[in-house]
C-alpha cells in the first residue's frame, strides 16, 4: 500500500472494487460483444422527454435551484405515486436526487453510523453495501436459498440477523439481481418486526412496475402507516430509459424535510435545473414510455428463459418481477473468471455472481432489458458456449 493510501480513512480505501464494473473494463471495447451486464436496455430515452430538457436549457435554465427539487417536479411525483398505489400523498414527502443511488446515500448518511449494521438479503446489487461500508457502517448479508421455486428468503434468519446495532433492514423488492419477489405476507411480517424492534426500512420498489404477476408487485407503499420508519428509494432510470440521466427520489416521512435537504445541499447542491423539468414530463406525460419498457421486459423474460430452459446443467427459476435472469451453471467456482471466458469466447457480456455478494458465486445475472434481435443473438451465442462446455 502507498503511503498516499494508507493516509486515507479506512471507510474509503478499504470498499471493494465492483465486480460489474471490473467486467465492464475487461469487455467494454470488444467488437461486436453483445453487453447484457448493466440494468439497462440500447435505446436512448423518448424524444419528448429529451425536449423537455433541451427547452428548459434553450430557456436558460442554467441556475441553483430548489435542493429539494423544482416544485413542478415534486408534484409531480406525489401525483404519480398517488395514482400508482391510490392512496393520497404530498409532494412534502418527495426529495429529487442524483439517481436512485444517491438516494440511497441520503438514507445510509441519515441512519448509519461507524459501526452500525444493517440487515441486507442477498444476493443483492453491490451498491447497497458500498453505501453502507463508505460510512464505517457494517452490511450484514442473509443469503437468500435457491430452489425449484426459485429464490426465497428466510423471515427467520432475516430477523434472527438483527442485533443491537442494527438501525435498517434494506429490502429490494423486485429484486435486483435475483428477480424474487417479497409477497404482502413477507412484507407485512417484515414491517410488524421493525415497528417491534424500532428499526427502519430502507425500501427499493425501483422495479414495482416489472411485475408479471400483475401490474405491480406487493408494497410496503399499501400496508404502511403515520409514523412508519420507511424510507423510499426510486429512479427515473428504469421506467423512462433515463439512466445516464442521474435523477431519482426519495420519498420519506416529511418532518426529515430539512435533514434531508441538508444532505443534498452538502452533497450535491440538487440535480440540474434544467433536467427537472424533463422528469415533470415523464411523470406526467411518459406513461406509453413506461408501458413500452414494461412490454419490453416480459418479451426479453420469454426469450432469455426458453433459450436456456433444455440445459441440465443450468439451474434457473423464471424470475418474478425486475428484469434480470440469475442463473447458475453446473461446476463454475468462480464466476467472475468464468464471465471473462464468456467474453472472450462468446463475446458476450454477462454479470457475474460474485458481484452480488453471499449466495451470488456460481451465478451469472443477464439483463434482458434488450431487443428481441439482440437478445436472440447474445442467447444464441450463449447455449452455443453452453453445449460446449457441458
Amino acid at each position: 500500500m502507498s503511503d498516499l493510501i494508507s493516509q486515507l480513512a479506512a471507510s474509503a480505501r478499504t470498499i471493494p472494487e465492483s465486480g460489474i464494473v471490473k467486467l465492464f473494463n475487461y469487455g467494454r471495447n470488444r467488437d461486436g460483444l453483445i453487453a447484457l451486464w448493466a440494468g439497462e436496455g440500447e435505446t436512448p430515452t423518448s424524444e419528448p422527454i429529451r425536449a423537455a430538457a433541451s427547452a428548459a436549457l434553450a430557456e436558460g435554465q442554467t441556475f441553483y435551484t430548489y435542493q429539494r427539487g423544482i416544485p413542478p417536479l415534486r408534484e409531480a411525483i406525489a401525483g404519480y405515486m398517488s395514482r400508482l398505489y391510490d392512496r393520497p400523498m404530498q409532494p412534502e414527502e418527495f426529495f429529487s436526487t442524483i439517481g436512485g443511488m444517491g438516494a440511497i446515500q441520503i438514507c445510509v448518511q441519515m441512519l448509519v453510523g461507524h459501526g452500525n449494521e444493517v440487515v441486507v438479503p442477498g444476493p443483492s446489487w453491490p451498491n447497497f453495501a458500498g453505501a453502507i461500508l463508505s460510512r464505517g457502517g457494517v452490511p450484514r448479508f442473509v443469503p437468500m436459498q435457491f430452489g425449484k421455486t426459485g429464490w426465497t428468503l428466510d423471515l427467520d434468519r432475516l430477523f434472527d440477523a438483527c442485533t443491537e446495532r442494527t438501525r435498517a433492514l434494506f429490502i429490494n423488492s423486485p429484486s435486483n439481481p435475483t428477480g424474487w419477489v417479497a409477497s404482502e405476507e413477507e412484507l407485512r411480517a417484515i414491517l410488524t418486526f421493525a415497528r417491534d424492534r424500532g428499526l427502519w426500512i430502507i425500501a427499493d420498489e425501483i422495479y414495482g412496475r416489472f411485475y408479471y404477476d400483475g401490474d405491480l408487485a406487493p408494497s410496503f407503499q399499501t400496508l404502511r402507516e403515520p409514523g412508519d420508519r420507511i424510507l423510499f428509494v426510486q429512479t427515473f432510470s428504469k421506467m423512462w430509459a433515463m439512466t445516464g440521466w442521474r435523477m431519482g427520489w426519495l420519498q420519506a416521512p416529511p418532518e426529515l424535510g430539512q435533514t434531508i435537504e441538508n444532505l443534498i445541499q452538502y452533497n450535491t447542491s440538487g440535480v440540474a435545473s434544467f433536467l427537472q423539468p424533463a422528469g415533470t414530463f415523464a411523470l406526467t406525460e411518459g406513461d406509453a414510455d413506461a408501458r413500452g419498457q414494461i412490454a419490453r421486459a416480459r418479451t426479453g423474460r420469454d426469450i432469455v428463459c426458453s433459450a436456456i430452459e433444455p440445459f441440465g446443467n443450468v439451474s434457473f427459476a423464471w424470475p418474478a418481477g425486475a428484469f434480470y435472469l440469475m442463473f447458475g451453471i453446473d461446476g463454475v467456482t468462480s464466476s467472475l473468471d468464468t464471465a471473462m471466458r464468456l467474453v472472450d469466447e462468446a463475446n458476450i457480456g454477462l454479470a457475474p455472481g460474485s458481484a452480488f455478494g453471499p449466495g451470488g458465486e456460481g451465478y451469472f445475472r443477464i439483463c434482458y432489458q434488450r431487443s428481441p434481435a439482440a437478445l436472440r443473438e447474445a442467447m444464441g451465442r450463449l447455449t452455443a458456449w453452453l453445449e460446449k462446455n457441458d
